[in-house]
């Protein structure tokens, strides 16, 4: 019992209330890839309408979490619960009608190599939705104003910068009106001013659309930004979760040297 108590002397568990209803809930879930466990008896939420962003080192699970969200993986054991609904007990016509509810916006934006932006955008509405071309075009165009890139609907995904397909994956995300967006380090490989501009897109766009916003990142600057509610990860658990505010304040070393960047406290280099 000693190693437990060492291994999680930090993990107060302490979730502050953000007064909010939640989207997403994880409770008690455990995953592992054969000897290595990710997922440690996880408990969070991620609350509606606000903009939440997961913290924690590289390697803890942000994006496994992610996975389990849309039912890309299931639990060894727990529960996933979107809007109230089990994940894990969803039967396959249930997934996929629960998965129109998110929008997730990938690393690399994750475009078809072969399709111009302006059909990358548009991908989701055909595939999924019994929409006519006009009305298909419509929203596309919008969604494409909305990130600033109206004006390269013709280019294909090799022409475009690195920022330009975060925004036009982030466009795709959008166009199915989903209830919860996940980004999945939106801000790899995105020098600081970049990182800077995508943080206040996602803002503005928030602030236009609602919804459940979920950013994983370790970028603590990109918390600082944007970030209304924060859950820190770290060896599968959180270690606290609450409002941006409270835990930027926190009293939890680890915590503290963390959301400070500090080489002082808990976290090493193991």
């Amino acid at each position: 019992m000693i190693e437990e108590t060492d291994e999680y002397q930090w993990h107060t568990g302490k979730h502050r209330p953000s007064g909010a209803a939640a989207a997403v809930e994880f409770v008690e879930v455990h995953k592992a890839f054969g000897r290595n466990k990710i997922l440690r008896g996880l408990n969070m939420e991620i609350p509606e309408d606000k903009i939440s962003m997961i913290l924690g080192p590289s390697g803890t699970g942000k994006s496994v979490c992610i996975k389990h969200m849309v039912g890309l993986l299931y639990p060894d054991s727990g529960d996933v619960l979107v809007h109230g609904e089990s994940v894990p007990g969803m039967r396959d016509e249930e997934l996929f009608e629960m998965r129109k509810k998110f929008g997730v916006l990938f690393q690399d934006g994750a475009l078809f190599g072969s399709m111009n932006l302006w059909d990358n955008v548009a991908f989701p509405l055909r595939q999924h939705t019994d929409k006519g071309e006009d009305e298909i075009g419509d929203i596309v165009n919008r969604r494409l104003r909305e990130v600033g890139l109206e004006g390269s609907a013709d280019k294909m995904p090799n022409e475009l910068s690195g920022g330009m397909r975060k925004r036009a994956g982030f466009a795709r995300a959008l166009v199915l009106d989903p209830d919860i967006v996940l980004f999945d380090e939106p801000d790899s490989g995105l020098d600081p001013v970049r990182t800077a501009l995508l943080c206040e897109l996602i803002q503005e766009i928030h602030e236009e659309n609602g919804g459940a916003y979920v950013v994983i990142t370790h970028d603590i600057m990109s918390a600082k930004r944007v970030a209304e509610y924060i859950a820190v990860l770290w060896k599968g658990r959180i270690v606290e979760s609450g409002p941006a505010e409270e835990l930027f304040d926190s009293d939890n070393q680890f915590v503290n040297q963390f959301l400070s960047g500090a080489s002082r406290g808990p976290l090493g280099m193991e």
